[in-house]
C-alpha cells in the first residue's frame, strides 16, 4: 500500500470522530441504555415482589398400571392468593394424587390439601396451613392489551423460581380442556413455557397475575398459553363454597356434524352444522325430554346449536332446573321442538 495513503487510513482511524457525530452516537447509547434499564427494572421488580407467593408443587399420582411402581412423582406450579394459604395451581397437575407438598419460596415444605379442582377450566385450589403467608396481587384480564409486557413465574423441569418474559401475543383464543369444554378467553403469550410451569403466574408490567399459565404447544416456539385470571375468580369462589363448580347437564353424548345443503335450505336453518346425539343416558333429562340416539340438535335455548360447543357454553348454573326450548332433526326429514330441563352436572 502506498505510503500516503497508509497514512492516511491510520489518521482516520486513531483521530476522534466529529463532536456532533459523538454526541449523536453518545445520546443513541445513553437512549438504549434508558430503555434496557426500563425494561430490566420492571421485570426485576415484578419478580421481586412476586416471587415469595410462587410456589413448587410437587406431587405423587395414583398409578394403576400393573408392573409399575405405586406412586409417581410430579411437579409444578402455583401461587398463594390469600394470607390464610390457598393455592392456585392447575387441574391437570394434582388429578388423581395421593399426596400433594408445597415448597414455598423460603425453602420450607409443607402437605397442602387439594380444596376443590375443576377440569373443565384446568384450574386446581389447594390450601396450606400458616398464617400471614406472602400473597400475589390479581388484576383484570379483560383490560389486557396485545403487546403488552407478559412476565412468567414458574418451576419447569424442577429449577424453581424461573423467569422468562415476552409480551402478549393474541387474546380471545379458545384452548380444549381434558373433559371435551372448550376454555375461552385464553391468553396466548410468546413468554416461554416449559413443562414444571402449569399452574405459574402470568405476571403484567406491575406484578399482577393476569393469568394461569396452562400449556404449550409441543414442538412450536413462542406460543404458550394461560388461563384469563378473570376466569379463575370465578372458578375459585365456586371451590372455595362448594369444593367443586356446578354446571348443566342434559345426558347426551354428541358430535358435531355438517348439514346437507338441501336440509338448510329446506328448513331454512342459519347454521350450517349441529349437534349428533351418540348417546342417551338412561333417566337424564334428555331422556325424560325424548331425544333418541341420531337426532341433530339445532337449536338449544332459542339460540343455533351449531356445535357441541355452543350447546356447553348454554349450561351454565343458571340453566339449572329451568325450562329449554331444543330444536332438533330426526331422520333429516322432521323437525321437532321439545322442552328440557337441564339437571346438575354428576361430575
Amino acid at each position: 500500500m502506498d505510503n500516503k495513503l497508509l497514512d492516511a487510513a491510520l489518521k482516520y482511524i486513531n483521530s476522534p470522530s466529529p463532536v456532533g457525530d459523538q454526541k449523536a452516537v453518545s445520546s443513541e447509547l445513553e437512549q438504549d441504555a434508558d430503555l434496557l434499564d426500563a425494561y430490566s427494572r420492571a421485570v426485576t421488580g415484578v419478580v421481586a415482589r412476586v416471587s415469595p407467593g410462587v410456589v413448587h408443587v410437587k406431587v405423587k399420582k395414583k398409578v394403576s398400571r400393573p408392573g409399575m411402581r405405586p406412586d409417581m412423582e410430579g411437579s409444578g406450579s402455583g401461587f398463594i392468593i390469600t394470607p390464610d394459604g390457598y393455592i392456585v395451581t392447575n387441574s391437570h397437575v394434582v388429578e388423581e394424587v395421593n399426596s400433594v407438598e408445597v415448597s414455598l419460596s423460603d425453602g420450607n415444605t409443607c402437605p397442602a390439601e387439594v380444596v376443590g379442582q375443576d377440569p373443565a377450566t384446568d384450574i386446581a385450589l389447594l390450601r396450606i396451613s400458616g398464617p400471614g403467608l406472602p400473597m400475589v396481587s390479581l388484576g383484570d384480564s379483560d383490560k389486557l392489551r396485545v403487546g403488552q409486557m407478559a412476565i412468567a413465574v414458574g418451576n419447569p423441569l424442577g429449577f424453581q423460581s424461573t423467569v422468562t418474559a415476552g409480551v402478549i401475543s393474541a387474546l380471545g383464543r379458545s384452548l380444549r380442556s381434558r373433559t371435551g369444554r372448550l376454555i375461552e378467553n385464553v391468553i396466548q403469550t410468546d413468554a416461554a413455557l416449559n413443562p414444571g410451569n402449569s399452574g405459574g403466574p402470568l405476571l403484567d408490567s406491575n406484578g399482577r397475575v393476569i393469568g394461569i399459565n396452562t400449556a404449550i404447544i409441543q414442538y412450536a416456539q413462542g406460543i404458550c398459553f394461560a388461563i384469563p385470571v378473570n376466569t379463575m375468580r370465578w372458578v375459585v369462589t365456586q371451590l372455595i363454597r362448594e369444593g367443586r363448580v356446578t354446571r348443566g347437564f342434559l345426558g347426551i353424548s354428541g358430535q358435531t356434524v355438517p348439514l346437507p345443503v338441501r336440509v338448510v335450505r329446506y328448513f331454512q336453518l342459519s347454521n350450517a352444522s349441529g349437534v349428533q346425539v351418540t348417546d342417551v343416558t338412561p333417566s337424564s333429562p334428555a331422556r325424560q325430554a325424548g331425544l333418541k340416539e341420531g337426532d341433530i340438535v339445532i337449536a338449544l335455548g332459542g339460540e343455533p346449536a351449531a356445535s357441541i360447543d355452543d350447546i356447553h357454553r348454554r349450561l351454565t348454573r343458571e340453566a339449572i332446573g329451568k325450562s329449554l326450548d331444543v330444536t332438533l332433526l330426526r331422520g333429516w326429514t322432521h323437525r321437532l321442538e321439545k322442552v328440557i330441563i337441564p339437571a346438575e352436572s354428576p361430575v
